[in-house]
């Protein structure tokens, strides 16, 4: 019932930049936590960043004064701008969000997981 649309991931040159964007839509009540996991070949997936809907954030050590992640309530909408890409930021990025779907009378958890985006960084 709701779903997540990822957009931004693309070649790039080291020390070049992106951004990321995920689109939440279907029945959401409230959007507690967004964020952004990415997988490399050979690799477990890892968080990347995270945001709760109060403004709190958590990066992953590698990626800490290079990433940002921001978030756009009135538009279902998290963000993540990469600065300073390294070829090891290669990798299928994510998005993930955890809320209360439904609505004000009745809600229940649920987690959702988009498909992903291909971001490439060439030395």
């Amino acid at each position: 019932q709701v779903q997540l649309v990822e957009s931004g991931g693309d070649l790039v040159q080291a020390g070049g930049s992106l951004r990321l964007s995920c689109v939440a839509s279907g029945s959401i009540f409230r959007l507690n936590v967004m964020g952004w996991y990415r997988q490399a070949p050979g690799k477990q997936r890892e968080l990347v960043a995270a945001i709760t809907s109060g403004g709190n954030t958590n990066y992953a050590e590698s990626v800490k004064g290079r990433f940002t992640i921001s978030r756009d309530n009135a538009k279902n909408t998290v963000y993540l701008q990469m600065n300073s890409l390294k070829p090891e930021d290669t990798a299928v990025y994510y998005c993930n969000v955890k809320g209360d779907y439904g609505n004000r009378y009745y809600s229940y958890t649920g987690e959702t997981w988009g498909q992903g985006t291909q971001v490439t960084v060439s030395s």
